[in-house]
């Protein structure tokens, strides 16, 4: 089945308020991995808050593009990746 933005979007809905991790590429050989928790959704990005122990800022926004063209992959601590 093909992933949409709007049915993205409407998986994450679902999730608000649980733990997850991202993992972004950041570069040709270098990715990032952060652990927060989705905060909110909007009409095109997710608000994620991340941990205060291992990172210096406290929150990041990714787009629902990001994940249908695999720029990040999120994996929900109680689940398979999402993407």
């Amino acid at each position: 089945m093909p992933m949409t933005l709007a049915s993205i979007k409407q998986q994450l809905d679902g999730k608000i308020g649980e733990n997850l991790t991202v993992v972004a590429q950041a570069g040709r050989k270098k990715v990032t991995r952060r652990k927060g928790t989705l905060k909110e959704t909007y009409p095109a990005i997710f608000v994620v808050d991340l941990d205060q122990d291992t990172n210096s800022f406290e929150r990041v926004s990714y787009s629902y593009a990001d994940l249908l063209t695999k720029s990040i992959q999120i994996t929900f601590d109680d689940e398979e990746k999402v993407s």
